[in-house]
Formats: C-alpha cells, structure tokens, sequence
C-alpha cells in the first residue's frame, strides 16, 4: 500500500489556535494584560522556539505574580488539551485509508505531548502509526525520521507522500529524499527558490484530497 506521512502541528490540527486559547486562558486567570498574547504566541513561534527558552522568558516576565509551576502547565498541556480535529480533516483521512493509503504521522517534538494531541483528537483510531523526534532521536527534515516513518508502518518510501505545513521541516525534508510533497499554505505564499513542494494546498483535507485522486 502507498505511504502517506503527514505533520501533525498547523496540518493536521490547528495547534496554533489551540495554544492562543490556552495563552488568553492563562493570562485571564493569573489577571494578566490582554496585550500579552501578542507578545507570548510571538515569543512561541508556532511552537518552534525551545520549550526551556519560552519558559525562562515567561517566568521572568511573570516572576511576582505567576507561580513557575503554572507557566510549565501552560506550555505541556495548553495546546495539547484545546486541539481539534477538524470533520473536513478526519474525512479526507478516513477517504485515503478507504483508498488503500497506509497513513503515518511524522512530528517533530515531545512525545508525551505529541502523543496527547494524537489520542485527543482520535486520530490514533485514524492512522497506522506516527514518529515524534524525541522518541527516535531524530526530526525533520532529517532523512532518518521519515525513514523510521515507513519502518513503524512496515512500508516503502518508494512512491510516499509528505504533506505538511513546513516549508523547512516537512517539504525540504520530502525534497532531499526524492518524495512528493503537498504544501499545507494555511494562506501563506511560497518563498523558497532552491525547492518546491509537487503541489500546494489551502489546508490539509484539500491536500490529502490532493494526493489521492492523484496518485491513487
């Protein structure tokens, strides 16, 4: 069966939003400024900023008025306890597995709270398998972790699909293995010159979509 590996944060699931809700949550209950979501999410980076980094910033910013303890709750189980996954989504994955498609999740992260999104949103009852880097030691766009992607699921790359929101992590890391590759836009432009996604989508069930009438 044709391998389909796909992001999990801002593709299959919109981690970003789930991580702003938690931030306004936080700052209401610790009576903290509205403002400071713009400068906490910018501080994230959509989650590529180090944990230990984001948590010094926030514990000294906080130091006389939040406890160390609850900046540390915030970023483990914020975003993990507010994912969704969106029906379009779930359908368009339940189509390529009805298609034949073996489907394995390859995220870069922590696994405990990788693993939390992955068993919230059901999308373990949705996939074969997935990879998270901590747990192999290795993340994208790094050739080992989608190779260790088709191993989980006892598949080939030959003829595998990447689709993810990353133009770095996920298609640079398709590129320099020779796979397609379906770039999840979420309404950005493309601005890379020395690679290119095989397709460009709008979100993941168009790009999943994508993938199946065309290779299926």
């Amino acid at each position: 069966m044709p391998l389909l590996m796909l992001d999990l944060d801002n593709t299959l699931v919109d981690r970003d939003a789930a991580f702003r809700e938690a931030v306004a949550a936080f700052l209401s209950e610790h009576r903290l400024p509205d403002t400071d979501l713009t400068w906490v999410t910018t501080l994230d980076a959509g989650g590529y900023t180090a944990r230990q980094d984001v948590a010094a910033a926030m514990t000294d910013r906080y130091r006389d008025t939040v406890p160390e303890a609850a900046v540390h709750a915030l970023l483990d189980h914020g975003a993990a306890d507010r994912v969704v996954l969106a029906d379009p989504s779930r359908e368009a994955l339940a189509e390529a597995l009805t298609a034949g498609w073996t489907c394995v999740i390859v995220t870069n992260g922590r696994t405990v709270q990788q693993e939390a999104k992955i068993r919230r949103t059901g999308l373990d009852r949705l996939v074969q398998g997935w990879v998270i880097s901590e747990a192999v030691g290795r993340g994208k766009p790094g050739p080992e972790i989608f190779h260790a992607a088709a191993a989980a699921v006892g598949a080939s790359l030959a003829g595998a699909w990447v689709i993810g929101d990353s133009p770095h992590a996920d298609i640079a890391g398709a590129d320099a293995l020779g796979l397609r590759s379906v770039w999840v836009s979420n309404g950005q432009p493309w601005a890379q010159a020395s690679y290119r996604p095989t397709h460009v989508a709008e979100d993941v069930a168009t790009a999943i979509g994508h993938v199946v009438r065309t290779a299926g």
